[in-house]
């Protein structure tokens, strides 16, 4: 699970750099309006519930992102600087401290997403997101896939 999210924001980062920042732009904004109505679906979402819930999921979506991102752009820094087979111990403290730290802010960012949503949701349709999220992504990498560039 954890490596298919990774695969996904390699992706991401790897659109970035191939299309330019005003494209992805247009591709993030494609990707979330398919997203919407992907788990709007999957999880039945009434029209109060979906007024309720679509808010405080774009905060959560979006600082996600940003900490995906600034997680990713650290590291591939570090691994694409020709210093990183040269990293000193102290160093690469330093990096993982910073990984173990973006990791404990997405953890608790999520948990308190799913704190937001004790009263909006019922518990089931909770579960179902993560399942949907899930399924979605796992689609859009399908996707990418199927029409990236043939071998």
């Amino acid at each position: 699970m954890k490596m298919n999210k990774l695969l996904v924001i390699i992706i991401l980062l790897v659109s970035i750099h191939s299309f330019g920042q005003a494209k992805f732009g247009e591709k993030r904004d494609q990707i979330k309006a398919l997203k919407v109505g992907f788990i709007t679906n999957e999880l039945a979402l009434t029209s109060e519930e979906a007024s309720r819930f679509w808010p405080i999921y774009n905060v959560f979506d979006d600082k996600q992102f940003e900490l995906r991102h600034q997680k990713m752009k650290s590291i591939k820094d570090r691994l694409e600087d020709d210093s990183f087979d040269k990293m000193n111990e102290k160093e690469a403290t330093i990096l993982l401290a910073q990984m173990e730290s973006n990791e404990d802010e997405l953890y608790i960012t999520r948990k308190k997403f799913i704190a937001s949503l004790k009263g909006i949701l019922p518990p089931l349709k909770i579960i179902k997101l993560k399942k949907a999220e899930e399924n979605f992504n796992r689609k859009l990498l399908q996707q990418y896939r199927d029409k990236g560039p043939k071998k």
